[in-house]
């Protein structure tokens, strides 16, 4: 299946939810003010968040007034190019190598999923990939890494369950730099907001890269389940306290109708969706693409 393809089956339930909304103003009445004001509430509604609504619909009022556009599509096709130009104000990241990963999320957004799949993606450009099992918090979180890199035929670190989550990756390190591994990826726990201690964890983890593999690129990238709509905002937010956060990646998008929220988080936290999952399996990871995901919304 094509690329665009995968988009679009992903985009489904969101492109639906608004397509119907945006065929109803445009076929009913003037491109007046209140169109503009019926515009912006369905924006809201689709999860792209009031203060970036209000930012889209103040352009392309501009927009249509200066280019006189008084015909739908038209204005269709401006809103589309608004919409890309406010995700792409994000700055898209450039992965070198070699290169360390950090993986962080609240429990339940699939993490462990999307390492094993960022393996696979990694593997199709040929990089030697090392996983290291750094969420010892949770029971069997070790035991399901360790089965995407037996199916993804890549190496993993890993210690005891409960044991100190630094020196696991203290140990991958070690690992990567002997054998001059292209990636490595570490697993972290899935931290809640309320937990104090694990979010202390996460900023010693991020010391001991910083330390101990000072010539690797690095990265972090907050896992955020698109179901969960506006809320990711205020996750982003906390994660940041703690650690600076490199890019998004968006999963389960093709389980949800709140699509949208990839808008507010590149226009107001000016941070890139750098992958997006669109399916259950191995190889539904994608890089995220803005005119090909504008291009499906509606």
């Amino acid at each position: 299946m094509g690329l665009f393809k995968k988009i679009s089956n992903a985009l489904k339930k969101t492109k639906e939810a608004i397509s119907r909304k945006l065929d109803y103003i445009f076929s009913h009445g003037e491109i007046n003010d209140e169109f503009f004001e019926e515009l912006c509430d369905i924006l809201v509604s689709c999860d792209i968040g009031f203060e970036t609504s209000e930012e889209i619909c103040e352009r392309l009022r501009v927009y249509a007034r200066k280019n006189k556009i008084r015909k739908a599509e038209e204005v269709k096709t401006a809103l589309k190019k608004i919409l890309k130009e406010i995700i792409d104000e994000a700055e898209k990241i450039e992965i070198n190598y070699p290169c360390v990963i950090t993986i962080v999320g609240v429990n339940g957004v699939g993490k462990t999923t999307t390492i094993g799949k960022l393996a696979h993606y990694f593997k199709t450009k040929k990089k030697d990939v090392t996983l290291v099992a750094g969420d010892t918090f949770r029971a069997a979180a070790s035991k399901q890494l360790t089965e995407w890199a037996e199916r993804n035929k890549v190496k993993i670190v890993k210690h005891a369950e409960g044991a100190d989550a630094g020196a696991v990756v203290f140990d991958g390190i070690a690992s990567a730099k002997s054998k001059n591994t292209d990636v490595l990826i570490i697993d972290t726990a899935g931290r809640l907001h309320t937990k104090i201690d694990l979010m202390g964890e996460l900023s010693k983890i991020n010391r001991i890269i910083e330390k101990e593999y000072p010539q690797a690129n690095k990265y972090v990238f907050l896992v955020i389940d698109a179901t969960t709509g506006q809320n990711a905002l205020s996750q982003l937010e906390t994660f940041s306290e703690y650690i600076d956060i490199s890019g998004i990646i968006l999963t389960k998008l093709d389980g949800t109708a709140k699509g949208g929220v990839v808008v507010p988080i590149a226009h107001e936290l000016k941070l890139p969706i750098c992958f997006i999952g669109v399916g259950e399996q191995l190889e539904d990871l994608e890089e995220f693409d803005s005119a090909t995901f504008v291009e499906n919304l509606y």
